[in-house]
């Protein structure tokens, strides 16, 4: 196995970055919803802080995955894929990464204008309050993580349909 992709092939480093971003998103998301309903007492405080160090975990780790995709080429995909579907897997692609860090930021905006500090890369930060713009951000933060649900179930259909229909198994570039 590569440390660094190949045109054919992810890396170790590029696979490592997908799973363990993968495995926080599909902690994170539940645990979210959970949080919804949940009444504030100590328990909804002690599973937000963990809420919002997953996310700036993942919000990390998607800037990591980010910088390291400039400096790696992406394997190419089967020259059988014609040119709507590399469309296709390269918007959803973006479209995962753009909400992945809007759900990020509009969390971060959302708790700053409700009145809370945050430590964000070991600096911790207030503003003033402004709670008609924390509801605005925390619809943003809700509408974002039903999209990332949308765009997690295209990517993973697409990954089945490949395997079924076209007889590609792209899984097994990322495993």
């Amino acid at each position: 196995m590569h440390v660094k992709n190949t045109l054919t092939e992810y890396g170790l480093i590029s696979k490592l970055l997908h799973w363990i971003s993968a495995v926080l998103l599909f902690a994170q998301i539940p645990l979210g919803f959970y949080l919804v309903d949940l009444d504030f007492g100590p328990e909804r405080i002690s599973l937000e802080n963990i809420h919002i160090t997953v996310g700036l975990s993942i919000f990390y780790l998607v800037i990591l995955r980010l910088l390291y995709k400039l400096f790696n080429p992406t394997p190419k995909l089967e020259p059988s894929i014609f040119k709507g579907q590399r469309f296709l897997a390269k918007l959803n692609h973006v479209m995962l990464y753009v909400t992945i860090l809007s759900i990020t930021i509009s969390g971060i905006f959302k708790k700053l204008f409700n009145g809370e500090t945050l430590t964000i890369i070991f600096k911790k930060i207030k503003i003033q309050d402004n709670f008609q713009l924390g509801e605005l951000f925390y619809d943003i933060h809700i509408f974002s993580n039903y999209l990332l649900i949308i765009l997690i179930t295209i990517h993973l259909v697409a990954v089945i349909v490949h395997k079924l229909f076209f007889n590609d198994n792209l899984l097994k570039r990322i495993l």
